[in-house]
């Protein structure tokens, strides 16, 4: 897959523009969250930081994905779709994260954003099935509800997994970037820059939010994250009558799509309220096994660049390339499930010898 030079040029100078903006805004972004209290103050058994920390981190992301989007994106009805929904988005997480607002506004709201960008052309109209020579599936009147939640469970689906320092915004990126190279194959390069300036986005505010953060996102951030992954992803990607699969972006975003579904059908199993936060996620349950956060968020950071890589050979042409995509899979799940009971064993030994030395 070889793109063309000028594209790789926009691509670049939209990633590192936002980086940049992102970079030397979020100092003034916590400075403001401080002035305004939107400060997240720990004590809540799921919350792991330790002291009060700003949390409009995401607001320094957003204007970084807005400035770089306009400078570098040509205009049309589906970009700007797509961008008038992120920013009444990034508007609502920005009052949620200074004023708390009720769940069922800020989903209305979330609604709301997906409908702009769905009128504007970004919508799910075919799914293609990658190991039966390319046959699609027309599915007609469906598009509309299905266009509309895959962006709702995309936008909270970040948010969820918020949790750990540098977790999220490293995800987002690994996830964009991997969605990147499969809207510039299918020619959908628009949305590539758009993918670009969000990837950009997340690695300058990545140095402020590795362990010890300095400041969170925040809903600010983290739901525009999810929305611009999920509006993004339905153009080019769900419409393709070639090799691309529904498959393509489920593995692309595949971890927080994972933890959200865990975590819904957990609580729902255990007559608990689905929207309701706990200490349940994928990200907890390796805390408890033993793993620091710099650990945990190296564990699933690469559990992401696996499925994204993945991602992009099942998007590809070829046999071989589907083979391998196969075999990247299985790995990245038996290297994940051997290093969690490497470090749970470790913790039990150590936990053991501790017993026997007090005894």
């Amino acid at each position: 897959m070889f793109l063309p030079s000028p594209l790789v040029l926009r691509l670049s100078c939209a990633l590192l523009s936002a980086a940049l903006c992102a970079f030397f805004l979020t100092p003034s972004a916590g400075s403001l969250a401080l002035r305004l209290g939107a400060v997240d103050q720990p004590g809540e058994k799921r919350k792991i930081h330790t002291r009060a920390t700003p949390r409009l981190g995401g607001a320094a992301i957003a204007a970084g994905f807005f400035i770089s989007s306009l400078a570098f994106t040509v205009p049309s009805p589906v970009l700007s779709g797509v961008l008038r929904g992120a920013l009444l988005v990034a508007l609502m997480g920005a009052a949620d994260d200074c004023f708390s607002l009720r769940a069922p506004l800020k989903l209305g709201m979330q609604l709301l954003a997906a409908l702009l960008a769905w009128r504007a052309g970004a919508r799910i109209e075919v799914l293609s099935l990658p190991f039966a020579g390319g046959r699609f599936i027309s599915i007609g009147a469906w598009g509309q509800p299905l266009t509309l939640l895959w962006m709702l469970v995309c936008t909270n689906a970040v948010n969820l997994i918020d949790g750990l320092d540098g977790l999220a915004s490293g995800v987002t990126a690994i996830g964009a970037l991997s969605l990147l190279l499969v809207a510039a194959a299918v020619g959908e390069s628009e949305i590539a820059v758009l993918l670009a300036a969000l990837a950009g986005g997340c690695l300058g505010f990545l140095p402020h939010n590795r362990c010890p953060a300095r400041i969170f996102m925040g809903d600010t951030g983290s739901q525009l994250l999810g929305f611009v992954l999920g509006a993004a992803s339905t153009v080019g990607m769900f419409k393709s009558h070639a090799a691309l699969s529904f498959f393509v972006p489920l593995l692309a975003l595949g971890l927080p799509l994972f933890d959200t579904a865990f975590a819904f059908s957990r609580r729902a199993l255990h007559g608990e309220n689905p929207l309701r936060a706990d200490r349940g996620h994928i990200h907890h349950r390796l805390l408890d096994r033993g793993l620091g956060q710099r650990g945990a968020v190296a564990l699933l950071d690469g559990v992401s660049a696996l499925l994204g890589l993945t991602a992009v050979l099942l998007a590809l042409r070829g046999g071989a390339a589907r083979i391998l995509a196969a075999l990247l899979m299985t790995a990245a799940a038996w290297a994940a499930l051997a290093l969690i009971r490497a470090r749970a064993l470790a913790l039990r030994r150590r936990k053991r010898l501790k017993q026997e030395h007090g005894a």
